[in-house]
């Protein structure tokens, strides 16, 4: 057989090459926090450049204001503000001296005196061209845009989004982790809600520690508060706890509730403007019984906008209801949690309080099914893994009726016809709301 290196004294490696280096780094074992990984694989939760994290950040608020607002049955009422802020205003806002060049070579947008002189001619020719048109009248072409004088790449834009509603506000003491923990929230309940995962504002926020460097502000009032609360906070990635510049209470002498927002980030409005507003007006399509003011403010008032989607309709959707877990849908992981954290006492009571749809006769009938090993009387806490595995095979096998659907909230076929109507408005329209379906672990209805 033919091998590379036959020959060759053991040993000895080849010149120029070594097969162990001198100096080899032993791998060290890391660990990262929540909010590391995501603000390292930010993409995950669409904050995948500047113009779709400016997007994402205002869609993120809005799903949450509207969570807030239908939680307590009130008919939402929105205001999104979009200002742009240009570098010279933001420099001044984090006290930072502007500066003029001094290496002009340094920057990208550095036209050197050859590049000058053949755009000059370029120019020239354009104009002789254009006064020869003009003298045989014919109509003269635009005269291609300059690219020296667009911004730079190095030339950002930011942007200050704020969100006010009138939704349910948040406990003064639970703001700092709401805001500024990663995978904290109060969604994690099983019923319907817009967001789920504990991002959301938290990521909105780590896009602003990225990209500006400022805090995120909120105030926040509840129901028949006497005060509202404001906190200042950014957030110790590392560490995934909240870092709080200011957490006071203030006067309510209005009667407020609700929250207010307000998160400076880095964005791109020209190119995301249309999705921006095709959002809004999607979510105006879907939710008529909601009332949005959307405002985007820029440096000159010809490119400011201003638009308002009315409420339509006073019917919301039912508000969904917490359910507990189907028996089908649980998982090894699941049923050993349950079992650690409920405080019934014995397995009959843990089936038919734990899970949906297993009456005391049905879960006497299951417990028979697992064998001479269990007994309705037996503790709960007392399962082997062996007899926690048999609980989830039986689950898996056994036949149990379909979830009610009370934890989800269907828009309804009235309400979507209203929006479809309002903002679309169609020559027909036809809507339909089929019956729930159970795919999978999961409870749907198609509207």
């Amino acid at each position: 057989m033919d091998f590379d290196g036959i020959g060759e004294s053991p040993g000895v490696p080849k010149k120029g090459k070594s097969r162990t280096p001198k100096n080899a780094m032993e791998s060290i074992l890391k660990q990262k926090s929540p909010a590391e990984f995501f603000a390292e694989n930010k993409n995950i939760a669409g904050f995948d450049n500047p113009g779709k994290s400016l997007y994402t950040t205002v869609r993120e608020l809005v799903e949450n204001s509207l969570d807030s607002a239908e939680s307590i049955n009130e008919l939402p009422a929105i205001e999104v503000t979009i200002e742009e802020i240009d570098r010279i205003k933001f420099n001044t806002m984090i006290g930072l001296v502007d500066r003029e060049r001094v290496d002009e070579e340094l920057y990208d947008d550095f036209e050197s005196a050859k590049a000058r002189e053949k755009r000059m001619a370029r120019e020239a020719r354009l104009q002789e061209i254009q006064a020869k048109n003009a003298a045989l009248g014919k109509k003269a072409k635009e005269p291609p845009t300059n690219s020296k004088g667009l911004k730079g790449r190095g030339e950002t834009s930011f942007y200050k989004v704020s969100c006010k509603d009138n939704g349910r506000g948040m406990p003064h003491d639970d703001i700092p982790n709401m805001f500024g923990k990663v995978l904290s929230g109060t969604k994690y309940g099983l019923k319907q809600t817009r967001g789920k995962f504990g991002l959301g504002a938290k990521m909105a926020l780590i896009w602003s520690k990225m990209s500006t460097g400022l805090p995120i502000e909120i105030l926040s009032a509840m129901r028949n508060q006497s005060f509202t609360s404001f906190c200042r906070l950014d957030i110790d990635i590392h560490r995934n706890i909240p870092h709080i510049h200011m957490h006071e209470k203030r006067e309510n002498n209005d009667k407020w509730y609700g929250a207010e927002i307000q998160v400076i980030i880095e964005g791109n409005w020209t190119t995301y403007r249309s999705k921006i507003l095709h959002y809004m007006r999607q979510m105006a399509v879907i939710t008529p019984y909601a009332q949005f003011l959307f405002k985007f403010i820029s440096g000159t008032t010809d490119k400011n906008v201003t638009i308002r989607f009315a409420r339509r309709t006073d019917v919301m959707p039912p508000i969904p209801l917490e359910t507990k877990h189907h028996p089908s849908a649980v998982d090894l992981l699941l049923i050993k949690r349950l079992i650690a954290e409920t405080s019934k006492q014995n397995i009959l009571q843990f089936l038919q309080h734990e899970f949906v749809n297993i009456r005391k006769a049905y879960a006497e009938r299951l417990i028979g099914e697992m064998g001479p090993d269990f007994s309705p009387k037996m503790s709960i806490k007392s399962l082997t893994s062996q007899q926690i595995v048999r609980i989830h095979q039986l689950f898996r096998q056994a036949k149990f009726d379909d979830p009610s659907g009370d934890c989800l909230s269907p828009a309804g076929e009235y309400n979507l016809r209203l929006g479809i109507i309002k903002e679309l408005q169609p020559d027909m329209v036809a809507t339909y709301a089929g019956r729930f379906l159970k795919a999978i672990h999961l409870l749907l209805k198609l509207e």
